[in-house]
């Protein structure tokens, strides 16, 4: 089966979550439902910008492959040939990570 592209629209970007450590900094190992889901991820697809206005095209200042954090209830979550991804605003990406 051929895999699935989806290209965002406007101002959106696609997010995959980056796993968050497995232990704590003590050494202390974090089971499943005790982890909270990780705020940072890697950007796999962007849309065009959004427009002002005047109705001019404003770019988006990230690209697929930026490692950037994100708020924790950013984003809709969903499942594209079974990966978990998330959509969001440019507006949601409080930054890139360098």
């Amino acid at each position: 089966m051929a895999k699935t592209t989806f290209r965002p629209l406007h101002d959106r970007v696609v997010v995959k979550r980056i796993d968050a450590e497995q232990k704590s900094k003590g050494g202390i190992i974090i089971p499943d439902t005790a982890k909270e889901k990780p705020s940072q991820g890697e950007i796999t697809a962007v849309g065009p910008g959004g427009r002002d206005e005047a109705g001019k095209l404003i770019p988006i200042d990230l690209k697929v492959g930026d490692r950037v954090l994100f708020g924790k209830w950013s984003g809709t979550e969903v499942k594209i040939d079974g990966e978990e991804l998330l959509i969001m605003k440019e507006s949601d990406i409080m930054g890139v990570l360098a």
